[in-house]
């Protein structure tokens, strides 16, 4: 009897141990999660900017003034307050 119940307390410690440490455990799960989460937080913000350049790209393809406003920004020819116009003689 006394076999017995020395066997079940080793095995339980082991299953102790197996579900805090090694694979498979709390430990790694927790890990794994985290991980997921911050992946999960970075694909959002990439898929924000994503928008955001698909939607400048679109803005330079149909807009004639686009690409000259653009240009002008980068040169610091236009300021953050101002607005583009662009008149088109005909």
């Amino acid at each position: 009897m006394k076999l017995l119940w020395a066997f079940m307390v080793v095995l339980i410690l082991l299953l102790q141990v197996r579900l805090w440490i090694g694979e498979g455990s709390f430990a790694q799960v927790w890990t794994l999660e985290k991980s997921i989460a911050e992946q999960r937080e970075e694909n959002a913000e990439l898929a924000t900017r994503n928008e955001r350049l698909y939607a400048e790209v679109r803005n330079l393809r149909n807009e004639q003034g686009a690409v000259e406003e653009r240009a002008r920004m980068n040169l610091g020819l236009i300021r953050n307050d101002e607005t583009f116009f662009l008149v088109v003689e005909q």
